[in-house]
């Protein structure tokens, strides 16, 4: 955790969190969420899972293994892919950063054994060493939109910003997808030898740094005049742009194209991977059971935001669950919550006591 005065940890606040590690805000959620939505702060994220994959066989053994397109996948370029159960459901999502002899894997909190142990199983004769590297490299990210103004302070300029490829729709025309990944980020080093790397996305810049340097870091971009934020209002910024995370907008059952993970993750052009039938049978009928939603909650009957799988009700019954809940600076209590597909925009809805109501935007 970046240790600096007025730092709250997660677990001070929730010992349960699966967040635990990181700091959940340095005093003023709000203002340091206000921070992030219209310049930039730095958000120490090293709670993060990181593989590293290093093998001459690594880009093909994971482009088979996978839902993206890595098979053209070059030093230089980062992507996100998804593992999938045989019946198509979302086991692992995880960011990519290739530097030309590893392919870096980063992933939710608690998310790198079990994606490890995973990879390890399909490794048979083939050329690969996927270790955990999470004791030596740590994920910070710059939010914002100055972020790559920020990077410029860590000697990184002008990062491209992501590349997107558009889902075609149902049954298109084979070879309709460019040999690709969807979602391309631009990866640069950082200056020095085996200081890490900067990563391009969509909320700004993620930042591969050893775990020993985290306070270096910090330390130079706040003499850049770029101050930390806290995890609760990076949280609050990706529920105003409907980002979901594996564990929190997801079950057991949830399959991508559910909570809008086929665009960044997804090659539907690619051919077989494990859960591949399952995702090109929902693509082309066009209707996956379940969607990702904004909800804004009254928070009349509670000022505390839901729990993570707290029921989504309509006329006392079941149709969903809320995954992350939070109080945002602009847009008071709102939370990402996965619901049924019939379920209509206007429909009236309650989280626990609270009134709750669909975002149609």
């Amino acid at each position: 955790m970046i240790n600096i005065a007025g730092a709250v940890a997660i677990e001070a606040l929730d010992e349960e969190s699966r967040d635990a590690g990181v700091a959940a805000h340095y005093g003023d959620p709000m203002r340091e969420q206000r921070r992030l939505a219209t310049e930039v702060g730095l958000v120490d994220r090293s709670h993060r899972g990181v593989l590293a994959v290093p093998g001459e066989e690594r880009i093909g053994w994971l482009h088979t293994l996978t839902t993206q397109h890595l098979a053209n996948l070059r030093a230089g370029q980062g992507t996100e892919l998804l593992v999938l159960s045989p019946h198509g459901h979302v086991e692992h999502h995880a960011m990519v950063a290739e530097d030309g002899v590893t392919t870096w894997l980063d992933t939710e909190p608690g998310g790198a054994d079990p994606l490890l142990a995973f990879l390890e199983k399909m490794r048979f004769f083939t050329r690969v060493e996927p270790r955990d590297a999470t004791a030596d490299w740590a994920l910070l990210s710059l939010v914002g939109p100055r972020a790559g103004e920020a990077a410029a302070a860590l000697g990184v300029e002008g990062l491209a910003e992501p590349d997107a490829v558009v889902v075609p729709g149902p049954k298109f025309a084979a070879g309709a997808m460019p040999p690709r990944p969807t979602t391309m980020y631009e990866v640069r080093p950082l200056p020095g030898d085996g200081t890490g790397w900067a990563r391009r996305v969509r909320l700004g810049v993620d930042l591969l740094v050893p775990r020993g340097a985290i306070e270096e870091v910090a330390g130079r971009l706040a003499d850049a005049g770029v101050p930390v934020a806290g995890l609760w209002a990076y949280e609050a910024i990706r529920v105003a742009a409907r980002m979901p995370r594996v564990g929190f907008e997801t079950d057991h059952r949830t399959i991508p194209a559910e909570v809008d993970l086929v665009a960044p993750a997804v090659h539907l052009d690619k051919g077989c991977y494990r859960g591949q039938e399952t995702v090109a049978r929902v693509h082309n009928l066009g209707r996956p059971p379940r969607r990702l939603v904004l909800l804004h909650l009254d928070g009349v009957a509670t000022d505390q935001p839901p729990a993570v799988g707290t029921p989504v009700t309509s006329d006392g019954r079941a149709v969903g669950f809320v995954g992350t809940a939070v109080r945002h600076f602009e847009l008071g209590m709102v939370a990402l919550a996965v619901v049924k597909r019939n379920v209509p925009d206007d429909a009236p809805l309650l989280v626990a006591e609270s009134a709750a109501a669909i975002d149609p935007d």
